[in-house]
């Protein structure tokens, strides 16, 4: 894969990723950042809860943003600047989220976009909504 250059990348451009969270993502996501929130990995505290049930990391999820950021658009090569996140639904186990970015702003000077960064669950419903700016590669990878 090719990472775009800054020359390479428009106004308008997209991309998006895809994945099914499944029971095991969301064990590792709890052991690699440490995150042991009951809501996330206990089913009897979660049926508590206001979701009742388990539910996904919320970070796990917007870590999808990311697939698409250094993959996708601008691809291999991309640095991840900033990030703004709006937590809007619950991802339950089983859930397939689709992450799309979409360029809304190019500085050319700077050598950085600004992307509009959405994730939707398998129902069309939007759990992540938010804003991202990146650096692309200056020289394709």
């Amino acid at each position: 894969m090719i990472g775009k250059t800054i020359d390479k990348i428009k106004v308008g451009d997209k991309a998006e990723f895809a994945k099914t969270i499944s029971e095991s993502d969301v064990y590792l996501y709890a052991g690699i950042s440490g995150d042991q929130n009951p809501a996330h990995i206990n089913e009897s505290y979660a049926r508590e809860t206001f979701f009742k049930t388990r539910i996904a990391h919320g970070m796990l999820c917007a870590g999808l943003i990311s697939a698409v950021l250094g993959n996708r658009l601008p691809g291999y090569g991309t640095i991840y600047i900033r990030q703004e996140l709006n937590f809007l639904a619950p991802v339950l186990i089983g859930d397939t989220v689709t992450a799309q970015v979409e360029v809304i702003e190019i500085v050319s000077a700077k050598n950085r976009v600004r992307l509009k960064t959405d994730c939707f669950n398998q129902d069309g419903l939007q759990i992540i909504g938010g804003e991202a700016t990146v650096s692309p590669p200056k020289k394709p990878v």
